[in-house]
Parts: C-alpha cells; structure tokens; sequence
C-alpha cells in the first residue's frame, strides 16, 4: 500500500478570511494571557477540560521533565445546550468565558476563530479522504467530523527551555484525535519529530 503523508498547510500567505480571524484570536489571546492570574484563575478549567490552566499544570513527559510544562493554556470546545445528549460527556458542554468587562469581545472572536479552524478542518479532511481514494464527505458522519470533539488550545509559553536539566516549554508528547491545526505566532521553538527511531 502507498502511504502519503500530508505534513504541513501554510495558510499564512493566504488571503483566506482565516487568516483575519486568526489576527483576532492572537490580540485576543495576548490579551487574556497578560491579565493578573487572580483574574485568570476565575476562570480555571472545569470538569468538561474547558478553561484556564496555569504554569506548569501538565507533565506531558515525566521521564524528561523535573516539573510541569513552562506555558499556560486556555481550552474551548464545541458547546451543545443542557438538553442535548452530549451534554454529559466529558468533551461537550458549557466553556467557562472571561468576564466581558474585562476583556470585551473576547467570547465572541474565540468562537468565531474556533468556527473557522474547524471548517478549514473539515476541508483538510475532504483531501485527505480523496488522497486515500474514499468518498469527498467520508470523514463527515457524526461519529468523526459531523459532531466533532474539537478542542482550540490558546497557549502561551514563558519562554523556559533548557533540557539538560529537565526543564521544557513543553514535554514531549504525541497529539491526540484525528487532526492538529497549528498557528503560530513565528517565534522559534516548536519541534515536530516526523520519524520515531525504534533503538
């Protein structure tokens, strides 16, 4: 079987409406992140894995890392009202948002970023269907992309790296589900190991 890996989309040269929604969502997340970290913390995450989570929450590579991730995060997820079956799963419900007097427009430029990420994820899937020679809307059943559990992680990193002593912007790990988008704001230090050497 002939495999074909699909490895990188730049779209930052795009004149695509993403790119737009893209510019909000950084101001937006810049401006959340640079709130004091009592104001940050009204909004930790909560049972669905929705929310705020500070420095040093995740230890992604306990093996490596002597303590937590160096970054900070914020999780949104798809939101379905209280009367929708998937409301008591873990993935699916409410998201806790920041106060709009403080940060005002901040909700409504997430969503639409989350939104747009996600369509620009279902076109991606449509090719990728095609490149495994099945069906255009294969991946568009409600059990992959039509109900999707999907996830943006605003993150922010305190720019702490030094692995000879353990210490990491983030550990190593694999990703999970079907598909990561990733935008970046162009400072260097994202790494992605395409081949595993099994020693």
């Amino acid at each position: 079987m002939n495999e074909s890996l699909l490895t990188c989309i730049d779209l930052a040269n795009s004149d695509h409406q993403s790119v737009l929604s893209l510019k909000q969502a950084f101001e937006q997340s810049k401006n959340f992140f640079a709130l004091p970290l009592e104001e940050k913390m009204k909004v930790f995450k909560n049972e669905k894995h929705r929310g705020y989570t500070p420095f040093y929450d995740q230890i992604p590579d306990p093996e490596n890392q002597v303590q937590g991730d160096h970054k900070e995060g914020y999780y949104i997820g798809s939101e379905v009202p209280r009367d929708d079956p998937q409301w008591d799963y873990p993935f699916y419900g409410p998201n806790p948002w920041p106060d709009p007097d403080v940060l005002p427009g901040w909700r409504e430029t997430m969503e639409k970023y989350h939104q747009e990420a996600l369509r620009v994820c279902k076109a991606i899937a449509k090719l990728l269907a095609l490149a495994l020679d099945l069906d255009a809307d294969y991946f568009d059943s409600p059990e992959m992309l039509g109900k999707p559990i999907s996830t943006l992680r605003l993150l922010h990193y305190e720019g702490k790296s030094d692995p000879s002593k353990g210490i990491y912007g983030t550990g190593a790990h694999s990703d999970y589900g079907m598909m990561t988008l990733i935008a970046t704001d162009g400072v260097l230090g994202l790494q992605v190991l395409l081949i595993r050497c099994e020693g």
